[in-house]
């Protein structure tokens, strides 16, 4: 009796509540389901997450940066639907599509299971897209809906033996639409065609992830000639070239409001990869919102990344200077050590500087 009492105490654990009760939960209209478990999107959450049929894991080649957490995306679409190809923009989905991305650290002590923190959902309703925040319970067993979530402690060592502690802030949902937000209209940031060129390890075996949606019914358009597809850089990729390495990090983790109808879209800086002129991306030029930073003028200075305002607002933590404003409580120190690199090698320099 013991034993199977063991048994069901484990498989409590290991799955959550309600995760073997049917196929993925469709809610396209509020009241949204107070607990992630009532979604149906995994059947498992130890050792990792374990999706329910139709529920597919994908990756970016070069992810947002957010303090150093992992994160697991998921997508799931109605029976009979599919997303349509789009070459630059996140492509078109359908009514009821679930775009899940769990954000987890390490565990406080080594050999447990990875800390689950949050699962975002985004959400295809009849009117838009609904930005979810799930926060897990201490327990590990369930996330719950929070609108307003509180910050979340972190606190664990890294494979160097480099203690990490820190205050994760989780955006609140008025907050998503300052990134997710262009020209008033939410919509999702990174499942592009350029950042879905790649190949990932399902449980089937590995394959290009754009192909894979398009063999199991989730994207309709792809083009059939696979050189046709856009791709972009892994940004830590040392044998890509530079420039298209620290341009797929601007792409990602500044061009969701630094584009036009982003929320930075009236600074005139312009990071998107599919724009290549470094004079949009802000080369000798002067901030039009909150005047100079400090005693730095313009906002990349070729060949001299230490009097770049990019640099400077990559490297504080403070409010109202660091950039991005939001998502991020930590400096991505690798990530500026490459813009840094980046900007050194630029050619040139900007006249009248007054340092």
């Amino acid at each position: 009796m013991r034993a199977v009492a063991g048994a069901v105490c484990l498989a409590t654990i290991l799955c959550l509540c309600n995760c073997s009760q049917g196929p993925v939960s469709l809610h396209v209209a509020e009241p949204y389901p107070k607990r992630l478990s009532e979604w149906r999107l995994f059947t498992a959450i130890q050792p990792a997450l374990k999706p329910n049929l139709g529920v597919v894991p994908y990756d970016l080649n070069t992810p947002l940066f957010s303090d150093y957490a992992s994160k697991y995306r998921f997508v799931w679409m109605p029976k009979g639907t599919a997303a349509e190809y789009r070459e630059e923009t996140p492509f078109d989905f359908p009514v009821g599509t679930v775009l899940a991305k769990t954000f987890t650290f390490p565990a406080v002590k080594s050999g447990d299971p990875e800390r689950l923190i949050e699962t975002r959902l985004l959400v295809r309703t009849q009117t838009g897209w609904v930005p979810l925040p799930y926060i897990w319970d201490a327990n590990q067993r369930d996330a719950t809906l929070q609108l307003v979530p509180d910050p979340v402690p972190i606190h664990y060592i890294d494979t160097a033996g480099k203690p990490h502690d820190f205050v994760y802030v989780i955006p609140n949902t008025n907050e998503c639409a300052e990134c997710h937000d262009n020209n008033k209209v939410l919509q999702p940031i990174g499942p592009k065609a350029r950042n879905l060129n790649k190949d990932f390890a399902y449980e089937s075996g590995a394959e290009n992830q754009l192909l894979h949606l398009a063999r199991v019914g989730y994207l309709h358009g792809l083009p059939p000639t696979q050189p046709a597809w856009p791709k972009a850089a892994k940004w830590d990729d040392s044998s890509a070239p530079l420039d298209v390495r620290a341009r797929a990090y601007l792409d990602n983790n500044c061009a969701h409001c630094h584009q036009p109808g982003g929320q930075a879209g009236y600074t005139g800086v312009d990071f998107r990869f599919s724009q290549g002129h470094l004079a949009n991306q802000g080369l000798c030029k002067s901030p039009n919102s909150a005047g100079f930073v400090g005693a730095l003028r313009y906002d990349i200075v070729p060949g001299d990344p230490d009097h770049s305002i990019l640099i400077y607002r990559l490297e504080s933590t403070a409010p109202k200077v660091s950039m991005p404003a939001l998502g991020r409580d930590l400096v991505h120190v690798e990530g500026v050590q490459l813009l840094k690199h980046w900007i050194a090698n630029l050619a040139g320099g900007c006249h009248q500087r007054e340092f």
